[in-house]
């Protein structure tokens, strides 16, 4: 069933954020939802309101009327705006509970990737999907590649991705990626036919995640890849290449349980390489 929820973006008139609202706007139209463009006055660093506060609120006022000034004549969209006070990532994720998808831009080189503290701050702790989306816009990409490792969170990754991809007429690739045991190095640790076993087991995990998507979608073409000597981050940069969408799931199966963004979605942010979902873990009531 089609959400109704309409999508956000943020803005603050960045190359990235202007690219991130262009994108937005042309995905609510194809999903046929409103539009929000969103600015934050972060006024976090004031002990108490003063008088020029309201000047900043009234400058993004403005700032919000051009964005959505720019793209309202292109696509038939209802569009509105808004502007929150406070801590960007807290604001956004707290407004990301009203809407479908949250769109943010990707910010400056930063310690040799894409994207700013913040931005990874809101893909880690927003309540919906996160898109990010590049200052080079990827028009014409085709396909949508999405990571799995046989985890819960991959899972919904892979159904986020699956939907979406259906829906664009575009090809699914299902990308798993792990170090296999180097038969070189490993000699006399790994027997030939226990590394050949840990591959076999691990091409189970691939199928098994993409069990009953002919079911769901008998139209949708799939690509299973099981990739053995990238990590997996570096696997799905240079499978989506080119692509429409990565998505990836939150957290995998592997690190900490307590960080609210595992590595290789952190990886995968820092190296965009085309517009980005970050599926959030959504948590399931099991029955006692």
């Amino acid at each position: 069933m089609r959400n109704s929820k309409p999508i956000a973006v943020a803005t603050n008139e960045s190359a990235q954020s202007q690219a991130a609202v262009r994108w937005a706007a042309a995905r609510a139209a194809r999903a046929g939802v409103p539009l929000v463009i969103l600015h934050v006055v972060d006024d976090r660093w004031v002990a108490k309101p003063v008088s020029w506060t309201g000047t900043l609120v009234e400058m993004g006022g403005e700032l919000l009327d051009a964005a959505a000034g720019r793209v309202g004549g292109s696509v038939p969209i209802d569009i509105t705006t808004k502007v929150l006070e406070g801590s960007i990532a807290g604001e956004l994720r707290r407004y990301s509970g009203k809407v479908s998808m949250l769109v943010v831009g990707s910010g400056s080189a930063h310690l040799g990737g894409s994207l700013t503290d913040r931005a990874l701050q809101v893909a880690a702790a927003a309540k919906c999907p996160v898109a990010v989306v590049g200052a080079v816009e990827t028009e014409g990409g085709r396909g949508v590649v999405v990571g799995v490792d046989g985890s819960e969170e991959s899972t919904q990754a892979i159904a986020f991705a699956a939907a979406e991809a259906d829906r664009e007429g575009q090809e699914l690739t299902v990308v798993y990626a792990f170090r296999a045991p180097d038969r070189s190095i490993d000699s006399g640790l790994l027997t030939e036919n226990l590394a050949q076993r840990i591959v076999d087991e691990e091409q189970v995990v691939l199928s098994e995640s993409i069990s009953g998507l002919g079911e769901d979608y008998p139209d949708l073409v799939v690509h299973e890849v099981l990739e053995t000597d990238m990590e997996p981050a570096e696997a799905l940069v240079q499978a989506a290449a080119g692509a429409q969408m990565l998505v990836v799931g939150s957290r995998g199966r592997g690190g900490f349980k307590r960080l609210l963004l595992g590595s290789t979605a952190h990886a995968v942010l820092t190296h965009l390489p085309c517009p980005t979902v970050i599926t959030p873990i959504q948590r399931r009531k099991h029955k006692k």
